[in-house]
């Protein structure tokens, strides 16, 4: 499948192929740490554990905590 990534940092879009089903498989390809990053699709956040389609645009927020 085709998806098309958008990353906050740094800032830029990119379309990859996908062989795999979930947000967290997505995550491993990528070597971006879930614990980082929240993901968009269609306005709404998924969870890892959501499955992908072709064809599916996904916004990749950077967490920001501090103390």
């Amino acid at each position: 499948m085709k998806l098309t990534i958008k990353l906050e940092k740094p800032k830029n879009t990119k379309r990859i192929s996908f062989s795999k089903k979930t947000v967290q498989e997505l995550l491993l390809q990528l070597n971006i740490n879930p614990q980082t990053v929240l993901i968009v699709r269609n306005n709404q956040v998924i969870t890892e554990d959501e499955k992908l389609k072709d064809g599916d645009t996904l916004e990749l927020l950077s967490v920001v905590s501090g103390g």
